[in-house]
């Protein structure tokens, strides 16, 4: 069953034939089979209104999404060159919650396409393909994922405002007056300009004028990173690497990020999913996927509750020995049980490497193009211990180099280079063309190739969280209530039930009764072989998780 929601002029909507007023529609979905696989435009602009109401949704179709893959995925063959669905925006969920009367978006927009229509299309595309399983699975867990990211804007992280004022106080002094520093930072503002012998009006937060007191001071600092800093031997190198610490802490996670992003004892960040080229999410306001361990401390779980955290082991590896076919490099990973071992440590029982350190750089530099230092030494010998692996990175790359597209997996693929990038390589042909025209093209060409080479990797790494994601979300409901916990603040649906509450890449947090703890635990475990036979039936590669129960968010990482 696959109903589609039709917004009508007249502020209604029609649902399989029949006119259904807007007010209803919460009665309406939760009349229907559970089975029923709902299709609207946008999961932001539907979902919302419906969880407000404490209605779930088991399954959905997003259209918007969808055409978004299949747009550009070469698996599939778009039959027009462009239409209203290409610009269709997401709708913020920050604006739905923050307008009640906009729990189910501005149905009269004569703008929107046709959903029926869209849908067809879709259908049809997909049926068309050679690859039309794997698309169609890249589709459900994309639709599933935005349902997941509008239950977990809806259900809050749990976090204690006291706590958290608690750790900013005891890190940077009592809050300010407003347009002054905390005390600490003031201190340390002191210390880097006695360092540098520079005046009280020198200002530690303007870059421009920093440097060049630093080198008035003949500190050779070039730029103020991190880790050109750490190379340095000047007495103001210590003070100017805590003061941008802690800077950092006040800004992106101070009082005024308490104020504005925490309420109602939940922190709401708006997860957009999709929302990096390689199908990673991304988030819109309050930083969800940067939560410093500074600020930890203050996500706590409700009385009678507890958060089970989990997060995949080298999850990019895995993926990329189960794309390249390596069993070789599988095997480094799944152990002396198969259930799954520290990959760069079976790497190094491999003879590949000498140490975990080198397996780890020489990894990443294959996935990511390093090919200078530590990780350049080491790509010879992991290329001779793991040939398909690191010959499927380096084809992605030379795709790159040639100005091609790559695809995941499942079907996402790569953006076409941009026209800067062609006229640079053209250029390098004219019979004008210099050295420099040369060696410019070539920069621009290996710049691409290593997006591409990470592509490929990220972007099947993001599939496999995604039906990991979808997975869980499935398993929690079924596991049910504890009905004998106390009302508190979780909000209906998800009233006694376990929910996921945070998502990072390839980390997970459920909140859940402190009663069905070691019963999520198991179900986390079992939803990432699920999303392994998903994407990779029966491969032999393992994805571990590193899994803990505890009260609080910073007691288990």
């Amino acid at each position: 069953m696959q109903p589609v929601l039709v917004p009508q002029p007249d502020g209604s909507l029609r649902v399989d034939g029949r006119r259904v007023p807007l007010g209803e529609l919460p009665s309406v979905v939760a009349a229907r089979d559970a089975a029923a696989r709902w299709t609207w435009d946008d999961t932001n602009r539907w979902y919302p209104g419906l969880l407000s109401a404490g209605v779930r949704v088991e399954r959905a179709h997003d259209l918007r999404l969808a055409h978004r893959i299949l747009r550009s995925s070469a698996l599939a063959s778009w039959p027009d060159p462009d239409d209203a669905w290409d610009s269709l925006p997401v709708t913020p969920l920050t604006a739905v919650a923050d307008e009640p009367a906009m729990l189910f978006g501005p149905v009269d927009d004569a703008a929107r396409p046709d959903p029926v229509a869209e849908l067809a299309r879709q259908d049809a595309v997909v049926a068309g393909s050679a690859a039309a399983g794997r698309l169609r699975l890249l589709l459900a867990a994309e639709s599933a994922g935005a349902l997941t990211a509008v239950e977990m804007y809806h259900a809050g992280l749990p976090w204690l405002a006291d706590v958290h004022d608690a750790v900013l106080t005891e890190t940077l002094g009592p809050r300010p007056r407003l347009g002054e520093r905390p005390a600490r930072l003031d201190e340390l503002a002191q210390r880097i300009r006695d360092a540098l012998g520079a005046p009280a009006t020198l200002n530690p937060d303007s870059p421009q004028d920093l440097l060049r007191a630093m080198q008035r001071a003949g500190v050779g600092a070039r730029t103020l990173r991190k880790w050109e800093l750490e190379q340095l031997d000047h007495p103001v190198v210590e003070p100017l690497l805590e003061y941008k610490s802690l800077y950092r802490l006040l800004t992106a996670n101070g009082w005024a990020w308490l104020e504005a992003w925490v309420r109602g004892g939940r922190f709401r960040s708006e997860y957009v999913v999709g929302g990096v080229v390689t199908g990673r999410w991304a988030s819109s306001g309050g930083g969800a996927l940067q939560l410093p361990k500074s600020v930890r401390r203050a996500v706590v779980a409700d009385p009678g509750w507890t958060f089970v955290v989990a997060d995949a082991a080298q999850l990019e590896p895995r993926v990329l020995a189960a794309m390249a076919g390596d069993e070789v490099m599988a095997a480094a990973g799944r152990g002396p049980d198969g259930r799954g071992a520290d990959m760069y440590a079976g790497i190094v029982a491999s003879g590949a490497v000498p140490t975990r350190e080198l397996a780890k750089v020489g990894m990443l530099g294959a996935m990511y193009g390093g090919t200078t230092g530590s990780s350049g030494q080491v790509l010879p010998r992991l290329a001779k211990a793991f040939p398909r692996s690191l010959a499927f990175v380096d084809e992605a790359a030379r795709a790159g180099e040639r100005g091609e597209v790559v695809t995941t997996h499942l079907g996402r693929s790569s953006p076409l280079p941009g026209a800067t990038w062609h006229e640079t390589q053209a250029g390098a042909y004219q019979d004008d063309a210099g050295d420099d025209d040369v060696a410019r093209a070539r920069s621009y060409a290996r710049s691409w190739g290593r997006f591409t080479r990470n592509f490929v990797v990220q972007g099947t790494a993001a599939e496999w969280a995604l039906c990991w994601l979808a997975s869980i979300r499935r398993r929690l409901w079924a596991l049910g209530v504890d009905s004998a916990l106390p009302d508190g603040a979780v909000l209906p649906p998800f009233t006694g039930r376990p929910h996921l509450v945070f998502f990072v890449h390839d980390e997970i947090v459920v909140h859940t009764p402190s009663s069905l703890a070691e019963a999520v635990a198991a179900e986390v475990q079992e939803a990432a072989a699920e999303a392994g036979r998903l994407l990779f039936g029966d491969f032999p590669v393992a994805f571990p998780l590193s899994v803990a129960i505890a009260p609080s968010y910073a007691d288990a990482k």
